[in-house]
This record gives structure tokens, sequence and C-alpha cells, in this order.
């Protein structure tokens, strides 16, 4: 089974060179701020969509974001 994993701080940089707070990138993806405290750790896989939904708020590409395993 592949899993997308969040590189590791990739999205906590991409989120805060944005002006970013994890409750304003949640709510912009549809997504809890909780979930995505557990992405930026790498604690959760995420599915495809979130990823491309992630990847175009932060306006960065998949692959600075996330890892394929």
């Amino acid at each position: 089974m592949v899993k997308i994993k969040a590189k590791m701080n990739a999205i906590v940089r991409a989120r805060i060179v944005k002006g970013m707070t994890q409750r304003e990138l949640a709510q912009m993806c549809g997504l809890s701020y909780a979930y995505i405290s557990l992405l930026e750790r790498s604690v959760k896989p995420v599915g495809p969509a979130t990823a491309k939904k992630l990847s175009e708020s932060l306006e960065r590409p998949l692959e600075e974001l996330f890892t394929i395993e």
C-alpha cells in the first residue's frame, strides 16, 4: 500500500512563509487544525486529494512537501 507522508518540517516552513497559522491552513483546506498538526509532524499519512489541496493552498509543489512510501 502506498503512503503519502509530509516531509519533516516542509509544511511548517511553507505555512510560516505564507504567514498562516495551523488553524488558517486547516480552514482553507477543510481539515481540522489537529490533523494539520499531525501532518506537520509526519505522524499521519495523507490522501492524494488532501496532499493536492495542501500543496495548492501553500503554493508549493507536491514533491517539496510530501514523500511517497
